[in-house]
């Protein structure tokens, strides 16, 4: 659509807009988008321009909505640098030369300003009529003299400048720009949405100017630091809509358009390549093109996920891999020969990848894009296992692209399950519209779910199964395949369809072969990897495993999608444009009001880590609403620590209605504080109204008291099972001073350790020494309940949970302590001795005495377990990765280590692992 219209509207006569850009100017943190235009004036010698920067609604459309921010006047001193390449194609033509977002530096004497303008040939249009409107350097040339400026006012949102700038009013000097990420130029996340507005820039890092010339020289793969996800906050993008008259009147018009969405849109088919690969750790050895591009016309979008990329311990607790770039390349030179293609996005977790490609041609209609990450491992958190995902918006379709590795072995269909929904509670992506809530993957119009999801084949032995695969009777083997059985009863990917499986099962082969399994394990051969979708306008054109690789245990699987895209007719948008206007311009005098069908919540007996769920409808009336719940006087948040709104923000358009979870949960955080009666389950929250009312909602409840979140020496104190205490005398045990055990005030009888501590490493010593992915390998949230309920209530004798889950439930318990086994005093001691044990053990010998009990007795107990590493396949660098950042808290702020800290915390555990008391 072209914007320049809406400049021309706000021009004097004889000035015209030659062309217009939306980009993102940049400065220090702050993204913000801007409209820029190149402004021509005629005199009776020759011609001036200046670039006019406006800020605008996400639909300039007309003068009315953009606002002229500033000026900057095309004089002689005006440079205009490219600082990352945007359209290049090496002179062999090689398809992993990649498009990127072009950033640019804008430079005169009074100011310098960093800009990233979206890729396409627009893009490189408008740069061309800049470079040809500078005056150069001719003496004969009269110096412009910009008069015809003065006539101009500008403008800007910011609080702290309340004076009206000027057009020569520098905004800064010298602010840096996003970074380029990965290792080749590439397309990534600042985007153009529907109407080219860009939005969002992210990278892993942020690169000053000066370095932007210095990345691109560098090879294609020798940049590692990759984009993995998106790392612009809701208060940054608040920057985009920041102009109050344009925010709550745009999403009413937004909001109509979506409403009337089939009077402008038309449908159009668009190819779609899905592939996903576990590759067992290894690195590529093998080119990608039977797999990514044979025997199939070329896509016009790849979606191309792999597992298990890295299967090293460094890759587990460090999160940095050179097999990313390994893979990336390998799959940037296996991409269809006939097409050129651009990086939209690459986001990893641990093993799990994710890239996005489309064909060069579409990469203007891509916006809107985001990435995020699940972990679903051990702790609810552990990347091992869990989910990635890409959401973007081509043309008018929101899609959303899953990558997932779920939990292992053939009975832990459960813990699938719980993978699974998992990963659709937690994926939530951040919308350009920070009035708005945020994005889940059910809120796409279409979903690609791939992976490896690690359902098995049950009920059949290894030899009935490999029978049945070389008669070819796959449909037979596929009424025992879990994953059908579990959709079939909704238990997982309800709505979600999946084609017929015509080739046998990818997983378990002997690698470098296509012969099954020949370890002592024997796995039985299962479909593993899959795809699945979900939307309308979706046609699958083929699902097959490719056997021609060998590299992996695994085969990769790839799925052919026709997927219908709407697309914008521009006239019919622009009178339903007008339309949608002129409801607005009668709806916005009136005041809004709502109904809420219940005001008051009571949460009974809430449990540490137990989720609790009570929802209320909110109701609007016949003008446009945008609601959010805000925080009262005083206070740095809406509700307190353990409640939360879903959505907190929101639209609602005449007689519509909405639905508000409030979700309640104690982690632990919070746990320490209900524990000691310091908070309440009470809180009020305060519901506002845009141009309208408040309303107001009181939550109240009782929470049951738990060891979780109980500090060690209290637990020492308590003889008696927290739950059959009295409140007051958990009040004053939990906020008994540290250091009393050690002051002369001693009282009654104290346990030497906390006696749950006692029973969860009891019951692990008794049954899961010789257990594999023991602290590896998460157990189910049912069971960590029950574990729970049992330390609780001192019903130790009742507990009946699989070892990974009392595993899980220790390191939880740890986690939740609020002063560390290693006491926050100390940190900084342990980490300065990590390479010396005599110093290390002296650090210990200055703790608390329950403290000290606490650290000698897991340290002997893992020592126990690293006795049977023959049969659990432990050693000390996994439990000391693992109980390292435990044991060991960053006292500032309680802030995750980073790398050199969890290396050296990793190593003062180590030494007690493998030095005998």
């Amino acid at each position: 659509m072209d914007q320049s219209v809406a400049i021309q509207e706000t021009l004097a006569e004889g000035e015209y807009c030659i062309i217009a850009v939306q980009g993102v100017l940049c400065e220090g943190e702050s993204r913000q988008s801007r409209l820029l235009g190149l402004v021509r004036h005629r005199r009776k010698r020759g011609q001036e321009h200046a670039l006019f920067m406006y800020m605008h609604r996400r639909m300039a459309i007309t003068g009315d909505d953009v606002s002229l921010d500033q000026i900057v006047p095309v004089s002689r001193d005006f440079t205009l640098e490219e600082g990352a390449t945007g359209l290049g194609v090496s002179p062999e033509g090689e398809l992993y030369i990649l498009g990127s977002d072009v950033t640019v530096r804008l430079d005169t004497e009074e100011l310098s300003l960093v800009f990233q303008l979206p890729f396409g040939s627009h893009t490189r249009m408008f740069l061309q009529e800049v470079a040809r409107a500078c005056p150069g350097f001719d003496p004969a040339t009269p110096d412009p003299e910009f008069l015809w400026l003065s006539q101009y006012r500008c403008t800007r949102p910011e609080p702290e400048q309340p004076t009206p700038l000027g057009w020569n009013s520098p905004p800064g000097t010298g602010p840096p720009c996003a970074g380029i990420g990965g290792g080749v130029s590439d397309f990534d996340d600042s985007r153009s949405d529907k109407t080219g507005l860009l939005v969002d820039p992210s990278s892993c890092g942020q690169d000053t100017p000066d370095n932007l010339l210095t990345r691109q020289n560098k090879s294609k793969y020798e940049i590692t630091d990759m984009v993995r996800s998106s790392t612009i906050t809701v208060s940054d993008k608040a920057h985009i809509l920041s102009m109050q008259k344009f925010g709550l009147r745009d999403t009413i018009v937004k909001s109509r358009l979506v409403q009337k969405e089939e009077d402008y849109t038309y449908i159009q088919n668009f190819r779609f390549f899905v592939g996903t690969y576990n590759v067992n750790g290894q690195s590529p050895k093998e080119g990608l093109r039977p797999w990514l591009s044979h025997g199939i016309p070329a896509p016009d979008v790849y979606c191309v996920g792999f597992q298990e990329l890295d299967l090293s311990k460094e890759a587990f607790f460090f999160h940095d891999t050179p097999k990313e770039e390994e893979w990336f390349k390998a799959v940037s030179e296996g991409l269809h020969p006939d097409a050129k293609y651009a990086k939209v996005k690459l986001i990893r977790l641990v093993g799990i990848m994710l890239l996005l490609y489309v064909r060069h041609e579409h990469a203007a209609h891509i916006s809107e894009v985001e990435a995020e990450t699940v972990g679903t491992g051990i702790m609810g958190r552990m990347g091992n296992k869990g989910g990635v995902a890409i959401r973007f918006q081509f043309h008018n379709t929101s899609i959303c692209v899953v990558n997932s590795h779920l939990a292992a072995h053939t009975e832990e269909y459960e813990r699938r399950n719980q993978d699974y929904k998992d990963i659709c509670s937690r994926m939530q992506f951040c919308q350009i519209d920070p009035g708005l809530p945020p994005l889940t993957i059910s809120k796409h119009d279409v979903i690609l779910w791939l992976g490896d999801l690690n359902y098995r084949i049950e009920e059949l032995d290894v030899e009935t199964v490999k029978n049945l695969i070389e008669e070819e009777d796959f449909q037979t083997l596929y009424a025992y395949d879990q994953l059908k059985t579990q959709m079939a009863t909704k238990a997982v990917f309800e709505g979600f369809i999946e084609g017929e499986l015509t080739f046998q099962p990818t997983y378990k082969y002997d690698t470098g072969s296509d012969d099954w399994d020949t370890s002592e394990k024997c796995r039985a051969p299962a479909w593993c990897d899959r795809v699945l979708w979900k939307g309308k306008n979706i046609t699958q054109l083929s699902y097959q495993s490719h056997m021609a690789l060998k590299t992996s245990d695994h085969k990769p699987v790839s799925s052919v999608f026709d997927i219908g895209v709407k697309m914008v007719n521009e006239e019919r948008y622009r009178k339903t444009l007008e339309i949608v206007h002129s409801l607005d311009k009668m709806e916005n005098a009136n005041i809004p009001s709502v109904s809420l069908s219940k005001r008051e919540f009571c949460f009974q007996n809430v449990k540490y880590m137990q989720l609790q769920v009570q929802s209320f409808t909110i109701q609007n009336g016949q003008v446009p609403c945008q609601f959010e719940f805000i925080n009262k006087p005083d206070e740095k948040s809406y509700c307190k620590q353990w409640l939360n709104a879903n959505p907190s923000r929101g639209f609602l358009l005449p007689d519509s209605a909405i639905e508000i979870e409030l979700e309640l949960f104690v982690n632990k955080t919070t746990a320490t504080k209900l524990n000691s009666g310091e908070d309440k389950i009470e809180d009020i929250l305060v519901l506002h109204l845009d141009r309208g009312e408040d309303y107001f909602l009181s939550v109240s409840g009782n929470y049951l008291p738990s060891c979780f979140g109980s500090p060690i020496h209290t637990l020492c104190y308590m003889r008696e099972p927290i739950l059959d205490l009295p409140l007051e005398t958990i009040r004053e045990l939990t906020l008994m001073p540290l250091q009393t055990e050690d002051d002369g005030v001693q009282l009654e009888n104290p346990l030497g350790i906390p006696k749950e501590l006692w029973m969860m490493v009891d019951y692990l010593y008794q049954n899961a020494v010789q257990q594999e992915d023991l602290f590896q390998q998460p157990g189910l949230r049912s069971e960590f309940e029950h574990i729970r309920d049992c330390l609780d209530t001192g019903m130790i004798e009742t507990l009946s949970a699989s070892n990974h889950s009392v595993a899980e439930a220790l390191l939880l318990f740890l986690e939740s302590l609020p002063e560390p086994v290693i006491c926050y005093n100390t940190y900084r001691n342990c980490l300065e001795c990590s390479g010396n044990y005599t110093a290390s053990k002296q650090v210990i010998s200055t703790l608390p005495t329950f403290h000290q009990n606490v650290f000698n007795y897991l340290m002997m107990f893992l020592r126990e377990l690293l006795k049977k590493s023959a049969k659990n396949h432990l050693d000390a660098n996994i439990l000391a990765s693992i109980f390292g950042s435990l044991l060991l808290r960053n006292p500032a702020g309680h802030q995750k280590l980073d790398t050199a800290e969890k290396k050296k915390a990793q190593e003062f555990i180590h030494l007690f692992l493998c030095n005998s008391p």
